[in-house]
């Protein structure tokens, strides 16, 4: 194969998986389109800290719940050692008994590492957004009411 004929492919290639980025537009059926209207936008800055909140609840309930279920599941095999003394299914149930504790334990212990983070990242956006509004805020556009 040629070097030009390998360039030629590679440029091909390329035409193929061009990624299309543009702020404020649509993703419509046959690709992207155009924003509407001219300028586009409006005009505010918005953010919701509500879907960081809810999964940091999420995460808090869940330790919570693992906490519960770890109590359950102990309370539940202590009244089954007497009768099954001598019987194989007493050694499977221990094994059971003793992994689904672990894997609860490691759920709880992610669980409570994650909550503060996601706590954390609603109040870092929302942080981050009030600022970058109020710089926007400060710039001057001549023309306009802001640009005096």
């Amino acid at each position: 194969m040629a070097w030009d004929e390998w360039e030629q492919l590679k440029a091909q290639a390329a035409e193929r998986h061009i990624t299309h980025m543009q702020i404020n537009s649509l993703q419509g059926e046959g690709g992207y389109a155009e924003p509407s209207g001219g300028g586009g936008g409006t005009g505010t800055l918005k953010h919701s800290g509500g879907p960081w909140t809810k999964a940091a609840s999420t995460a808090d309930d869940l330790q919570t719940s693992t906490i519960t279920a770890r109590v359950d599941l102990r309370s539940a095999h202590d009244g089954t050692g007497g009768g099954l003394v001598g019987l194989s299914s007493s050694g499977a149930l221990k094994a059971v008994l003793t992994s689904w504790n672990d894997r609860l334990g490691r759920v709880r212990e992610e669980c409570g590492a994650l909550e503060p983070m996601l706590r954390q990242v609603a109040v870092d956006l929302g942080e981050v957004d009030a600022e970058v509004g109020n710089k926007a805020k400060a710039v001057r556009v001549p023309g306009t009411r802001r640009g005096e």
